[in-house]
């Protein structure tokens, strides 16, 4: 029995999250898993987010009806599972005997033919069983969500978990009018965002096939991480210190458009992908370690979107939660700390600084903002309100300023907020 198109291009993706460290939502679309038919890749993309988002539940109901512990099985085989396990509670639409059947074709095509007649055994009980859906509580890790409970509040931390476990909407921003009405002329229907004028989120039909995606003119983009572009404000020099995928950089220079904007990136292919990405003439990309940033001109604004764990990013790549523990937050925070003390040594006199994450932990967050400021007395923090209130006074913002606020910071939240999870702070330099 061949195995469909999209099940084989899910099973080989899962098993690449697995084993290397790449984001699922890159490899869905990298140019191995192009030629898949738009059928066939809206389904692929539902099993591979949807078995990352689900995995602990899955694991639990199979492990109801294996007699080997899943510790013990091959890698491929628990895959096989998976796939066929979350089609089997999850999707009502596709037969539960297609599920179980190409899932076990999946562990003979990985040369584990030996695990086939568990794999079908497995999986007939499961169809035959079912299971109530759990909550979004259960399908991450506890110790994160006890981290959220002491960080936003139980409430919160719920909100927080059940926006993670679905796709979220796709956003993009648009620069002019006319952008909208090809988009939309093409097929695509446009809704307003939840936060910002400019965005919209895509309603019906593929952005990505239209003329003015193909060309680079227009980017998909969460409005989150929009607004901390926006936060930044107006200059007439910029410097992004991490700037990939280039969302932020594009944002920056179509708003100043005599400014100079230097983005910059630690990867060269990153670069090279962000130069195609970011075509505006004002930009200029270089490859650089933000930790030791080689330029001697200093910018009146400088952006540090600093890498970071991603937990607010968890809807969109559900991998993280089972990849992450808690010391690989411990040991962001150095880096972003060195990050951080590199871009402000590039900051004008009466320059700002604006820090941001997408990560909900405080360490990642405020923490690094405070230690960074006990450090350097020249920098001092500016409420975020005023920024905000400024963005709002002028039409940008749609969204009420409050709501946005956690002290004097940025912090959207996912869940209470339709968007990712992004911090920010602004510097000035005295």
């Amino acid at each position: 029995m061949p195995v469909s198109p999209a099940r084989a291009a899910a099973f080989d993706i899962l098993l690449r999250v697995e084993n290397t460290d790449a984001y699922a939502s890159e490899l869905l679309h990298s140019a191995r898993f192009a030629t898949l038919s738009p059928a066939d890749h809206r389904l692929a993309t539902e099993l591979v987010l949807g078995v990352l988002r689900w995995r602990s539940a899955l694991d639990e109901r199979i492990a109801e009806h294996s007699s080997q512990a899943l510790a013990k099985l091959d890698f491929e085989v628990l895959t096989a599972l998976r796939l066929a396990a979350y089609q089997v509670l999850f999707l009502d639409r596709i037969p539960k005997h297609a599920a179980v059947n190409e899932s076990v074709e999946l562990v003979k095509r990985a040369r584990k033919r030996s695990a086939a007649g568990m794999v079908n055994a497995v999986l007939r009980k499961v169809a035959k069983h079912g299971a109530e859906h759990p909550d979004g509580v259960a399908a991450h890790p506890q110790w994160l969500v006890d981290r959220w409970e002491q960080n936003y509040a139980p409430g919160i931390a719920k909100h927080i978990c059940k926006y993670n476990q679905n796709a979220p909407a796709t956003t993009v921003r648009l620069p002019t009018e006319k952008i909208s009405d090809e988009v939309r002329n093409e097929g695509v229907q446009l809704q307003s965002g939840s936060l910002l004028a400019r965005a919209a989120v895509v309603a019906k039909g593929d952005v990505t096939r239209t003329t003015a995606f193909r060309e680079h003119r227009l980017i998909i983009q969460d409005e989150a991480s929009q607004l901390v572009a926006l936060l930044v404000g107006g200059a007439r020099s910029f410097l992004d210190c991490c700037a990939a995928p280039g969302g932020k950089a594009r944002i920056l220079a179509e708003r100043n458009p005599d400014a100079t904007v230097v983005a910059m990136e630690l990867h060269p292919h990153r670069a090279s992908l962000l130069r195609k990405l970011v075509p505006n003439k004002n930009v200029r990309v270089i490859a650089a370690d933000a930790r030791t940033i080689p330029l001697t001109k200093q910018f009146e604004r400088v952006l540090v979107d600093a890498t970071c764990t991603g937990t607010g990013t968890l809807a969109r790549n559900p991998e993280i939660k089972w990849r992450l523990s808690a010391e690989d937050i411990t040991r962001m925070q150095s880096y972003q700390l060195e990050i951080m003390r590199s871009a402000m040594r590039q900051v004008t006199p009466d320059g700002r600084l604006i820090y941001s994450t997408c990560s909900l932990e405080p360490e990642e967050n405020s923490a690094v903002v405070e230690q960074a400021l006990a450090g350097n007395s020249s920098f001092r923090l500016i409420d975020c309100k005023d920024e905000l209130q400024k963005l709002r006074d002028s039409g940008e913002l749609m969204s009420d300023v409050d709501s946005l606020l956690r002290g004097p910071y940025l912090r959207t939240i996912p869940g209470v907020h339709r968007c990712d999870g992004f911090f920010a702070a602004i510097l000035t330099k005295q």
